[in-house]
């Protein structure tokens, strides 16, 4: 029998596969698909203060080993997210993340503080890689400064968990992830996508309106694992490792680098109860290499390096 169980310090997991916002809706679509309470997390789908549309069409598009993703953040608004997190909460024990999202870094503050006495919401995952934030000129996790004043603000107004999820779009992701330390975040989540173009040769022109897409998929795995390595190496904080992770094995290498748990995203497109088949890989896995626990094997390869 293996342990699965991971503890990030302000919250404890019955194993380390979490659903990635954006590709798990608000989890209640999933629910005649996947039994909820075989996860270690859901993460939300990205709200914002009120509701959105989104994108124009296209919204996606497939490669050979990825998809980019125009979608836009559209979403219900936060009041309408709290009834569908009560709903949620009575169907499931596994933890509730709201992603938080702004145009602005006071919508930010504005999100995150409504959610904040949600007794059926354990965390808050910050979503400042997204290019939607135009408030000085960047948005925030592509620059140290403005990433410290975001989660600082944010971390002054709420009690909460705050995990800050970071880009790989950036010169130097540690120093990123060191800066939202030092405001106060509680964990590290990365990578978002990277951005990639896509163009159609019959009409000669770009496949998105909005040109650039955010690319995902097992294609990225190895890019997203060497950040993960990378930021894990610079940082006390617990990380969460996304990119690519399709199966058990790739849940381990990740906490292998030093990955507290992982958060699975591209797959549940095409895979809906991806979680349970990766839970039950990862469980195989554990017990033919004879791993009893996976805090034994967390960052491994550092320890290895040395030896």
């Amino acid at each position: 029998m293996v342990n699965t169980e991971v503890d990030l310090g302000f919250l404890k997991l019955k194993n380390p596969i979490i659903t990635a916002s954006g590709t798990f809706g608000y989890g209640l679509e999933f629910k005649d698909l996947i039994d909820l309470n075989l996860l270690g997390g859901i993460v939300l789908k990205g709200i914002y203060n009120n509701e959105r549309e989104g994108n124009e069409p296209p919204r996606i598009y497939e490669s050979s080993s990825g998809i980019l993703n125009s979608v836009g953040l559209p979403g219900i608004g936060k009041v309408k997210l709290k009834d569908v997190i009560k709903e949620l909460s009575e169907l499931t024990s596994t933890p509730i993340i709201v992603n938080v999202c702004g145009e602005e870094y006071s919508e930010y503050v504005e999100v995150a503080g409504f959610f904040d006495d949600d007794k059926n919401v354990d965390a808050l995952e910050l979503n400042i890689s997204c290019p939607n934030v135009h408030e000085g000129g960047k948005c925030p996790a592509q620059d140290k400064e403005h990433t410290f004043r975001l989660v600082k603000e944010i971390k002054d107004k709420v009690k909460k968990p705050v995990i800050v999820k970071l880009s790989p779009n950036v010169c130097d992701i540690s120093e990123i992830a060191q800066s939202a330390e030092r405001a106060g975040a509680d964990a590290i989540s990365l990578v978002n996508t990277f951005l990639g173009i896509a163009i159609d040769v019959k009409r000669k022109g770009f496949v998105f309106k909005n040109i650039v897409a955010g690319y995902s998929g097992p294609a990225i795995k190895p890019l997203a694992l060497k950040l993960v390595w990378e930021v894990v190496n610079t940082v006390d904080i617990p990380v969460i490792g996304i990119g690519g992770i399709t199966s058990g094995e790739d849940v381990l290498e990740f906490i292998y680098a030093g990955a507290h748990a992982v958060q699975i995203g591209s797959i549940n497109l095409v895979e809906p109860s991806a979680g349970k088949r990766i839970l039950n890989e990862l469980s195989d896995l554990m017990q033919s290499l004879k791993i009893k626990k996976l805090e034994e094997v967390r960052g491994i390869v550092n320890k290895n390096l040395y030896e």
